[in-house]
């Protein structure tokens, strides 16, 4: 798969067409930018969890272990993603596999900074980035770019993960774009989703090729 590296699972066969395949969407735990609100893509910088991202990481770690069902562990190959899904796979025994194209949007110039920040520095480029789902901060990708790759990196985990359940560890835009795809919600709709840390989605996808959001945004695990 490129791009993709997943390891390997024994095979269950032929899944039946009403067999779903799930995603279970885990955002990353906190990092010191996201305390913050600042812009942190696939660019220049690349931060760790925080120690509150870390513990996080391990209260989801619990939950996901106590389902039974998780086959695989599928990661973006940024730091934030790889200890996250790091804290899950040492619960379930299982490696990490890494698909690049699960990694945030890039976002360019604006990377460290804050909404207000963008907005004083590069009002007409944000703008424009706003309206347009194919327009790219300075130095970056835009949204439709992001969607490209995470549409493929779906497609190829559906392959190798069929009638099964994966944890997909990744950011907000590839987790909003699978939700939004699986909605066949239109490009503003990213705008209308929160996703806080190390909350957690899920979507069924079926082999007729409709999907179905299971939750959204859930921080249950993150209470206790």
């Amino acid at each position: 798969m490129a791009g993709t590296s997943v390891p390997s699972a024994p095979s269950p066969g032929a899944a039946p067409s009403f067999t779903a395949t799930t995603f279970l969407l885990l955002r990353h735990g906190e990092t010191p930018l996201t305390a913050q609100q600042r812009f942190s893509g696939s660019g220049a910088g690349d931060p760790p969890l925080s120690e509150r991202g870390r513990r996080q990481a391990e209260q989801a770690a619990a939950a996901l272990a106590a389902r039974g069902d998780v086959a695989a562990v599928v990661s973006s190959p940024l730091a934030r993603c790889r200890q996250t899904a790091a804290a899950v796979a040492d619960r379930l025994g299982v490696e990490v596999g890494i698909a690049a194209d699960l990694r945030e949007t890039d976002f360019g110039r604006w990377d460290g900074l804050t909404f207000a920040e963008v907005r004083a520095r590069f009002p007409a480029e944000m703008a424009a980035w706003l309206a347009e789902p194919s327009v790219a901060p300075p130095g970056g990708e835009s949204f439709a770019e992001a969607a490209a790759r995470v549409s493929r990196a779906r497609d190829e985990l559906l392959a190798a993960f069929q009638g099964r359940t994966v944890l997909l560890v990744s950011h907000v835009t590839p987790i909003k774009t699978l939700v939004r795809l699986a909605l066949g919600a239109p490009d503003a709709a990213l705008f209308r989703m929160h996703l806080d840390p190390a909350a957690l989605s899920t979507v069924a996808y079926y082999g007729d090729g409709n999907a179905s959001l299971r939750s959204f945004n859930d921080t249950a695990h993150l209470r206790s």
